[in-house]
């Protein structure tokens, strides 16, 4: 029993060193430390009966990884109790991700939806490796995210919904959206990648085609022309809304000028001005726009497009982020600021 103990006292000695190192030089911890993560995510691994001199609840059960945190966090300080609940809060997020990619809620024949997902995100990688970091893997991540997260705000689009392929059509969309994209398309043949993969995967005929429709009518350019469809699925809002996030706000901004100087744009010219009559031929080949008219033409409109209330809502924030990134901009072009 002495033995079990003995993790405890380390482990509380480790902390405190933490707590010592994260201090800046008046005393005070910074907001977080990220060593603290690495410390605590080996000793998840510790056997539980490590974690307390029983190793088990009342219920003479053995601790959870999850109930192995809450032990750490009673008799930590502050910040180290608000570090514990973040990897806790990270752990049940990383169990709700998980529902619906195990046991029959699959969409395809296949092998499971966990393994679907996996084989999504390698091609997503090894198709967007060589863009730049505007339209990368780690923008499909951040689109995944957000359609999940929006998906389950918006009525009628919930895990527990009647049609139980809803968070998969999202989820695979959201990460198949880009691949093919005609700003970044080498050779006519990718257009197919994800039809391709689709089948591979087994996906059943109703929701690859709603997969297929939802990425085929993402693009702003579509809605210039006006060939927004009424017959699109109920998913699209939720993806659409998504990618349109990962738009504007500050990710949006440093989106928007690293593929600026991805295509040697000028990066604002007070002599040229946006265009307020912006076609779909005209948007497609822009290439003499300034980087900073891409704002007025495009950035700015995102707001009101917004298709799910959720979305607008997020939209809100982020689009007011955008306009007073513009008002100190313009300011200190001019030398005022």
């Amino acid at each position: 029993m002495a033995f079990r103990r003995a993790p405890c006292v380390h482990l509380g000695v480790i902390l405190q060193l933490v707590m010592r190192s994260s201090q800046t030089s008046t005393g005070c911890p910074q907001p977080y430390s990220r060593p603290f993560h690495g410390i605590v995510r080996p000793l998840l691994s510790l056997n539980p009966s490590a974690t307390d001199p029983n190793g088990k609840d009342e219920q003479n059960k053995p601790f959870t990884r999850k109930k192995r945190l809450q032990v750490f966090q009673s008799n930590l300080p502050l910040q180290s109790k608000y570090q514990v609940k973040i990897s806790v809060c990270s752990l049940e997020r990383e169990k709700k991700l998980k529902q619906g990619r195990e046991g029959k809620r699959t969409i395809g024949s296949v092998g499971s939806w966990e393994e679907t997902v996996r084989k999504a995100e390698k091609l997503v990688e090894e198709a967007m490796k060589d863009n730049d970091a505007s339209h990368d893997a780690a923008h499909v991540w951040r689109v995944r995210d957000l359609a999940l997260s929006l998906a389950r705000e918006e009525q009628g689009l919930s895990l527990h919904s009647s049609n139980s392929n809803t968070m998969q059509i999202v989820e695979l969309a959201a990460l198949l959206h880009d691949i093919g994209d005609y700003k970044y398309l080498r050779d006519p043949s990718e257009e197919k990648i994800v039809e391709n993969f689709l089948d591979e995967e087994g996906v059943e005929e109703s929701s690859k085609m709603k997969i297929l429709r939802i990425i085929k009518g993402m693009g702003f350019k579509d809605e210039l022309a006006g060939s927004a469809k009424n017959d699109l699925p109920p998913e699209f809002g939720v993806v659409q809304d998504a990618d349109r996030l990962d738009a504007i706000g500050a990710i949006g901004i440093s989106r928007c000028f690293t593929f600026g100087g991805s295509r040697n744009r000028v990066l604002h010219d007070p002599n040229i001005q946006p265009q307020s009559d912006l076609s779909k031929e005209k948007y497609v080949n822009n290439d003499e726009q300034t980087t900073v008219n891409h704002f007025h033409e495009k950035l700015l409109k995102l707001k009101a497009l917004m298709k799910t209330k959720a979305g607008q809502k997020r939209a809100q924030r982020r689009h007011k982020f955008m306009e007073e990134f513009l008002a100190e901009f313009y300011e200190e072009w001019d030398g005022r600021a």
